[in-house]
């Protein structure tokens, strides 16, 4: 009897092994990660997502073989609040990195997203824009930005001339009479640029992380690539171009009348065709440059791909492609960020999880969502300190749903919002002295009219008033314990 008890209490050995790394997630495959971010793209300027004239192969065939999600969500609608969330993986009035600081000063010792898979025998580099950078001046100088260099093994910077590269340019904005050169900033510039992709940052960063990719090493890898376009200024090669002249083809967004007067004083976006007295040539000439941008962008996107299909690493590595935020191209006669409008709040995502079928998902997501569900694809140990939620489920099953809302942020406007299935609901200032917005989503996709000041909606406006009380009550109820600062 002697052999079988042995045999017993080995089996029992490993079953409790077994259930351990289960219960820890250990028992999933190391899977390399791809992590690649665009700066400042809205999901409606890719084909995969239903555009007809900008031009994405690239992105469109990692949709074709990944899931493809229709409701992903920012966490902040600039991209300091947005990137130090995810990365993270608190949300940012959680620590109060509401600006465009490094949040490492507020999470201390607690594991960023890559710092994790690096403490857990990773590999982790990054190109170029992963935490914020200025986009032109930081890239310019070729600087960290607020990088977080804890999060790494290995960090690489890309810089390029932005709009002082040669070729042919026009500042769109403020430029009325013709007479501005053209300028640096965050300003609206279309450079049709003399030489080809090497020049520019994202041609190096994807240069650099074709590199990685293809370098042999025995550790998994966590690659971070961020590229830097569409962001302003819309600066591409030349032929990028070509697809999308003449400008005066481009067609804009319908313009309501009175489109505004609904609205309260902090949901006018920061930056309109008003303010930035563009006509409409110039509006449809950033358009133009904007796509050109998009399809400089897709072509890196596709070396990055390429060169994970030529290093046989394929079938062991995670894929996301996403952004940091959307953008408005004229909706609402609105342009750029902050806003809290979907075209502003949503966000491209596709996740290609090797031995899933690919799917279109229409489950409400957030960026936050990412770390815990890439740590638990990959076994690394759990933490339950993170405010995002475990989305895997999801790829198995489209259908499945982890939340019923999801919470996005404008801290520029002090802007709240809570979007679900069937409404957005947007409330400026905490007690809502800045103006409430509630659009019907079944019956208002554009989200055009306003109903908050109608009587008929009030039980609604109440409700979702009370609902961002207490969520904002659990998004500061963290481990953190420290002062809500805002940087």
């Amino acid at each position: 009897m002697k052999p079988l008890f042995q045999a017993r209490s080995l089996l029992c050995a490993v079953l409790v092994l077994v259930a351990f790394a289960a219960s820890s997630g250990e028992n999933a495959q190391r899977y390399n990660v791809l992590f690649i971010i665009s700066d400042d793209l809205t999901p409606t300027a890719l084909s995969c997502y239903g555009n007809t004239v900008c031009k994405t192969p690239n992105i469109d065939r990692l949709a074709e073989t990944g899931t493809l999600f229709t409701r992903g969500y920012c966490q902040g609608t600039y991209c300091g609040p947005s990137r130090a969330s995810f990365m993270s993986g608190y949300y940012p009035h959680a620590t109060g990195s509401l600006g465009y600081k490094n949040p490492r000063p507020q999470i201390g010792d607690r594991a960023m997203w890559s710092e994790h898979f690096k403490n857990n025998g990773y590999y982790a580099a990054r190109v170029s824009k992963i935490f914020h950078m200025g986009v032109p001046t930081g890239i310019e100088e070729g600087g960290h930005g607020a990088d977080d260099a804890a999060s790494w093994t290995e960090r690489f910077n890309s810089p390029g001339p932005e709009w002082k590269a040669p070729g042919t340019g026009e500042t769109l904005e403020g430029n009325p009479d013709g007479t501005k050169p053209v300028m640096g900033g965050n300003t609206f510039v279309v450079v049709e640029a003399d030489g080809d992709d090497s020049v520019h940052s994202d041609g190096k960063t994807a240069a650099k992380a074709v590199e990685l990719i293809e370098t042999k090493r025995e550790e998994p890898f966590f690659i971070g690539v961020g590229f830097v376009r569409p962001h302003v200024p819309f600066v591409a090669p030349r032929e990028y171009y070509e697809d999308y002249l003449p400008y005066d083809s481009m067609v804009l967004p319908p313009k309501l009348e009175g489109d505004w007067d609904d609205i309260p004083t902090p949901g006018i976006n920061y930056k309109t065709s008003e303010n930035m007295k563009m006509d409409i040539r110039r509006q449809k000439k950033a358009v133009g440059g904007y796509y050109a941008s998009v399809a400089f962008l897709d072509r890196q996107v596709g070396k990055v791909l390429d060169a994970l299909e030529r290093s046989g690493q394929e079938d062991n590595t995670i894929v996301i492609f996403t952004s940091d935020h959307g953008y408005h191209l004229g909706e609402h006669d609105f342009w750029a960020k902050v806003s809290l409008l979907d075209e502003s709040s949503g966000v491209p995502l596709i996740i290609r999880v090797p031995g899933k079928e690919p799917a279109v998902c229409h489950s409400l997501t957030e960026l936050l969502d990412l770390y815990p569900t890439l740590s638990s694809l990959c076994g690394l140990p759990r933490q339950d300190r993170l405010q995002g939620k475990d989305i895997s489920p999801m790829f198995d099953d489209p259908e499945y749903t982890v939340r019923d809302t999801v919470f996005s942020v404008a801290p520029m406007r002090k802007g709240f919002l809570l979007r679900t299935d069937d409404w957005a609901y947007i409330q400026y200032n905490e007690d809502a002295s800045g103006g409430i917005e509630l659009f019907d989503i079944n019956k208002d996709l554009g989200q055009y009219t306003n109903l908050a000041l109608n009587p008929e909606y009030a039980s609604t406006v109440d409700r979702f008033k009370a609902q961002l009380a207490e969520k904002l009550r659990d998004v500061r109820d963290n481990d953190l314990n420290l002062p809500q600062a805002v940087n």
